[in-house]
């Protein structure tokens, strides 16, 4: 019989919002507990009623936002458990193809909340898009959209099944202007992965290396 997924301890605890992993999972699985908002899944675990029970210690599960078609399972499960599920426009239709409900297709202009807003970075998928937490010291939640490198980091990793590693690229020029102190993604080591703080600086220097090569 599959243990449950395991809730870390907090990752990062910043003014207003506190960050965990939950299980071991790939995509990861994380857990925004917002003081506003309530708890943002981001990628979804396997529902259990112990889960559930287990994230309502800790937050109101609120959200279940999807990075990308990856991290789409048991969606009818946590929407029953009073979770939206949103997801970047482009992203939607794959979902929907796969039986996934997506109750906000959001497009560019959306946010979440006034300090919570979207970064599309198609190129994995479609319609692949990060989530950023704009208060700083900022924390983004990539996705697919980058993956820890040799190092340890998140880095842009060129992937056979990208839909369009072009795209990926133009993509990836955002992420140079963006100040953040930590960062995470689809793939997560806890003995090797990187994730801050000073996330911006070694990510970005590691994008413009893939722009020198």
């Amino acid at each position: 019989m599959a243990s449950e997924p395991l809730i870390s301890a907090p990752l990062v605890e910043l003014r207003d919002r506190t960050i965990y992993r939950i299980g071991d999972s790939e995509p990861a699985v994380w857990l925004i507990d917002d003081l506003e908002l309530g708890g943002i899944l981001v990628n979804a675990p396997i529902y259990s009623d112990s889960l559930l029970e287990a994230l309502r210690a800790i937050s109101k599960p609120a959200y279940l936002f999807l990075p990308s078609r990856h991290g789409a399972q048991d969606l009818d499960a946590w929407r029953a458990a009073g979770l939206e599920t949103l997801t970047f426009e482009a992203e939607a239709p794959a979902i929907r193809a796969a039986g996934g409900e997506i109750d906000i297709a959001f497009n560019r202009k959306q946010r979440l909340s006034r300090t919570i807003d979207f970064l599309p970075m198609a190129g994995v998928t479609d319609g692949t898009c990060a989530l950023r937490l704009k208060n700083l010291p900022g924390v983004v939640f990539f996705g697919p959209a980058l993956a820890p490198g040799a190092d340890g980091w998140p880095t842009l990793i060129q992937n056979p099944e990208d839909h369009s590693f072009e795209a990926r690229l133009f993509g990836a020029l955002g992420v140079k202007d963006l100040k953040f102190a930590y960062a995470f993604c689809d793939r997560f080591d806890p003995a090797t992965t990187q994730f801050g703080p000073d996330a911006d600086q070694h990510i970005q220097a590691r994008i413009e290396a893939v722009f020198d090569e």
